[in-house]
């Protein structure tokens, strides 16, 4: 009973997950119980468990009253969270300098590399793939920086969907610069610059808000 009901909420969490990323679930769109059991296939228990999931995850917000909703934030909003987000991985970029390894340094250029390959003009691009290179880059440093409380700061502001909806409007270019943010920040780390590593990882994250604020501007969101 135990193993049929976790693999049922994690049905239920793959597929609101991939609704969220897709779209098809839009920002701010509350979540009806009875709409998913029939949509996936379970019963309202491991639903609400992959519910509380999501939003531990930053997929989904919980409003008093009303139950859960696609994350969803207004420009103010997204500007203080990329503010905070910079501050927070800058910092922590910095403190990684001086205990990162040398086996460190080297995954974090075979995930530069792997982003160069997928990025090879007149190949498909693979955004999963960038997303989940991207991810090891940045879990690294993280790893490296050895702070749990800026860790769970960190993870209380960085949304999925937000990332997910960056990579998938970045031009070639942009990818190719954001790539480059990462091996300054390598650089950085080699010769263990530790104001250098933190202005290089504030420039990355700013970036990334500068793009969402140009997607949301011409959608007029």
């Amino acid at each position: 009973m135990v193993i049929w009901m976790s693999k049922s909420r994690d049905l239920a969490y793959d597929f609101i997950r991939n609704a969220v990323l897709s779209g098809e679930f839009k920002p701010g769109e509350r979540l009806i119980e009875n709409t998913l059991v029939d949509l996936i296939g379970v019963s309202r228990t491991p639903i609400r468990e992959a519910i509380k999931l999501l939003a531990t995850d930053n997929y989904l917000v919980m409003r008093p009253n009303s139950g859960a909703a696609v994350a969803n934030w207004s420009m103010d909003e997204l500007e203080d969270i990329f503010h905070l987000r910079a501050m927070i991985e800058g910092s922590m970029t910095e403190r990684a300098v001086h205990s990162i390894t040398n086996d460190g340094i080297a995954q974090l250029i075979a995930s530069a590399d792997a982003i160069d390959e997928i990025l090879v003009k007149g190949s498909p691009f693979d955004i999963p793939k960038f997303l989940e290179e991207n991810h090891k880059f940045h879990t690294v440093i993280r790893d490296a920086a050895g702070s749990e409380a800026m860790e769970q700061a960190l993870r209380r502001l960085i949304s999925p969907p937000i990332i997910y909806q960056v990579a998938h409007n970045y031009s070639l270019l942009e990818l190719e610069r954001s790539n480059s943010h990462h091996r300054e920040i390598i650089d950085s780390m080699i010769v263990k610059d530790g104001h250098w590593a933190n202005h290089a990882m504030q420039t990355h994250v700013r970036s990334s808000f500068n793009r969402i604020r140009s997607i949301m501007k011409a959608k007029n969101i």
